[in-house]
């Protein structure tokens, strides 16, 4: 993935929940638990574009 979209995802992904926590009216549990959320998704997809996380597929239990 080119370092662009990469930057460009996160600008995105940053400002649709700037968004949100500004103009929707919410507890601020509620923030607080969607931000966090939010920050572990984005996490997650980092690391399984730079290959430090194996995809979920290729897991096998049993």
């Amino acid at each position: 993935m080119p370092l662009i979209t990469l930057i460009v995802t996160l600008v995105v992904v940053g400002l649709i929940l700037w968004l949100v926590n500004s103009y929707l009216p919410m507890d601020g549990k509620i923030k607080k638990i969607l931000n966090v959320v939010v920050v572990i998704v984005v996490v997650l997809w980092l690391l399984g574009v730079f290959g430090l996380l194996t995809p979920l597929t290729s897991m096998r239990i049993g």
